[in-house]
């Protein structure tokens, strides 16, 4: 048994933990953790980073709040492939 996955999810974290002290304040580091585990959950979920955060951040605000389910990295994947699915 070995722990490669995990060191690989960690190496980006460790890279950068000279640069995280720079993050101006508290709430700017917790804001950068936020988003630091947003981008791995959606790399978890074999998703690009860059076009979900894209698509949520266009969407959230005219999102109702029961609805918000949908932007969760699993959920928007799902919701692609259906949508891919039923345009082909």
């Amino acid at each position: 048994m070995t722990n490669n996955a995990a060191e690989r999810a960690l190496r980006g974290v460790a890279c950068g933990r000279k640069n995280w002290s720079f993050a101006g304040s508290e709430r700017g580091a917790d804001r950068a953790a936020i988003m630091l585990t947003l981008i791995t959950t959606a790399r978890l979920n074999d998703i690009d980073p860059k076009a979900w955060l894209a698509d949520v951040l266009t969407r959230i605000a005219d999102l109702p709040v029961s609805r918000l389910r949908e932007l969760l990295p699993w959920e928007w994947k799902r919701i692609k492939a259906v949508a891919i699915s039923v345009a082909a």
